[in-house]
């Protein structure tokens, strides 16, 4: 690991450190963590959905399925 600095306003260094108290972790560990989930996050290859197989309608078409009542 190598040490770096960070320049943070009052108000954002104090939430930190109650954020550290809280969770009983130190204040380097959630900088560590926030780093990684904001910017160490692999970026996805295509499209994501929620859904498997094929999907039945395209974008177009999205308001359609209100008429099917």
């Amino acid at each position: 690991m190598e040490k770096t600095q960070v320049y943070l306003r009052k108000e954002e260094l104090a939430a930190l450190r109650a954020a550290a108290a809280r969770s009983g972790r130190s204040v380097a560990e959630l900088v560590r963590e926030a780093v990684r989930k904001a910017m160490l996050i692999p970026q996805s290859a295509g499209p994501v959905a929620l859904w498997d197989g094929e999907p039945r309608r395209s974008s177009v078409d999205h308001d359609s399925v209100h008429d099917e009542r």
